[in-house]
């Protein structure tokens, strides 16, 4: 079911955005060569217990797991691109890492991501990551009341199709509320003008997620970590947004 939230509401959801900005802008600056994922997975979970924040991964079991999550953070490193479980890995020179990050504040969630590059870049990284952000951006500028939902998939779309990318369309972007995942779905490519017209108070995330030369996916044993089927390197970045009389308001926005 598809909820829209007053003003008043969006205005109560604003602490849990800033609070996930904070923690994926401290995330950030952390990641470094010799740096464990399991160390940003505490930085995280410490982080949530100092704000009275709540998590939204750490029991959640969705069908497709193969157990409840068990962190607060997902961590994906170089062909792993959504919901990387952490584990005992040490990040080395030129790992592209991914972290997505969720969490309830007084009872509404927001939900956050970014992809960064360890030590020495790779220039096709680079790029990468920057179509992403450009796709993410586009996305936003789309999300204006009186728009359609296909507005925003096909911003998105353009972008990757434009600099050669296949898009996948497996995951994508949500509702967010009082909960992580709720309707509608936000698929990362679609037709102009088409699906849920979008009205005030719709408050979703939009996340593109692309991979360097496929858009096939498979997981690992874990049942959660994603990886692409030819090991090329994946970019993942997220927002929250509310779609507000004004335009869009992002609620995750780090510049804050």
């Amino acid at each position: 079911m598809i909820e829209l939230r007053t003003p008043t509401q969006i205005e109560e959801m604003r602490p849990a955005g800033r609070f996930i900005a904070s923690v994926i802008t401290a995330l950030a600056e952390k990641a470094a060569v010799g740096v464990n994922l399991l160390e940003l997975d505490e930085m995280a979970h410490q982080m949530i217990k100092d704000a009275g924040a709540e998590s939204c991964y750490i029991d959640y079991h969705p069908s497709f797991g193969a157990s409840p999550f068990g962190k607060v953070l997902c961590t994906s490193v170089n062909d792993a691109v959504l919901h990387g479980l952490p584990h005992d890995y040490t990040l080395a020179d030129g790992d592209l890492l991914s972290v997505d990050f969720a969490a309830a504040v007084d009872g509404w969630v927001s939900d956050s991501a970014l992809s960064v590059i360890v030590g020495e870049p790779d220039p096709k990284d680079v790029w990468l990551i920057d179509v992403a952000q450009r796709a993410l951006d586009a996305g936003i500028a789309a999300a204006q009341p009186g728009n359609r939902l296909g507005d925003i998939s096909h911003a998105i779309g353009s972008i990757a199709r434009d600099e050669g990318l296949g898009v996948n369309l497996q995951f994508g972007g949500h509702g967010v509320g009082r909960t992580m995942h709720g309707d509608p779905h936000v698929p990362n490519d679609g037709r102009a003008g088409k699906g849920l017209k979008l009205r005030p108070g719709l408050v979703i995330a939009i996340e593109p997620w692309f991979l360097h030369t496929t858009d096939e996916i498979r997981f690992d044993e874990d049942g959660w970590t994603i990886r692409s089927a030819d090991g090329s390197r994946g970019a993942h970045v997220e927002h929250t947004i509310a779609i507000t009389e004004d335009g869009p308001l992002v609620l995750t926005d780090r510049a804050a």
